[in-house]
């Protein structure tokens, strides 16, 4: 349930403070991801991807899921690039998001930007930016965060990739159009520490296991939206 004007209020007070003491930096290098926009890019020529769909863009996580298998009733389209941050996605808005229409977005990022020394305010700051050129661009789209998961590899940095979420996580409850999966809890064991028998050997990415878990929390997070009705294959 989205909160009271009172809380969108002192949510929002938060959410600016927090870009606010976003750490200066350079400009975020994204350079390296050409060609594999590129690939997309051909990839459309060759056959362009319907529009209304619901697109799937980040890191890894994205990129190795497999959405035919996990979503056989919708339409999808997958645009994730392995070892992306969010700010790569933002660079990219136009050519791998806004071009495709979409009536839903799922993003995973925000996992390597941490691992890479990235604040939880920069990151918050990066979703921030990449959720206003989506309202300008494509107003009417809805967008699903799914949460910076707990790993076994990057354990150390759970702390930080929690405050993250939690600013992330704010903001969405202020906005009818956002939706944050939260995925932590439901991939953490009864010692509170990540379940293995959710990763591939590197302990970081998910195995098929971890994507039927990832499928139902998702999946609950499109019929609270709609996106179960809007998104479905039309009948043979």
């Amino acid at each position: 349930m989205k909160k009271s004007l009172l809380a969108i209020l002192l949510t929002l007070a938060v959410v600016h403070s927090a870009i606010a003491q976003s750490e200066p930096q350079d400009p975020h290098d994204s350079s390296r991801w050409q060609a594999a926009i590129a690939k997309f890019e051909a990839a459309d020529k060759e056959n362009m991807p319907p529009k209304n769909a619901i697109l799937f863009v980040g890191s890894s996580s994205i990129r190795l899921w497999n959405l035919d298998v996990s979503f056989p009733d919708l339409v999808t389209i997958n645009r994730g690039f392995g070892g992306s941050q969010l700010a790569d996605s933002v660079q990219f808005l136009d050519r791998i998001v806004v071009n495709y229409e979409p009536q839903s977005i799922v993003m995973y990022a925000g996992d390597n930007d941490i691992k890479a020394g990235k604040s939880s305010q920069r990151v918050f700051a990066d979703f921030a930016e990449f959720v206003a050129i989506v309202r300008k661009k494509i107003p009417k789209a809805k967008i699903h965060y799914v949460a910076i998961k707990p790993s076994i590899s990057r354990w150390q940095l759970v702390t930080q990739m929690r405050a993250t979420n939690g600013l992330i996580k704010s903001y969405c409850e202020a906005d009818e159009l956002l939706f944050f999966v939260d995925i932590d809890q439901p991939m953490m064991g009864s010692d509170q520490k990540p379940r293995a028998e959710l990763f591939a050997k590197d302990g970081l990415h998910l195995n098929v296991t971890g994507y039927v878990l990832w499928n139902k929390v998702l999946r609950e997070s499109f019929r609270q939206s709609g996106c179960l009705e809007s998104a479905k294959k039309p009948s043979n």
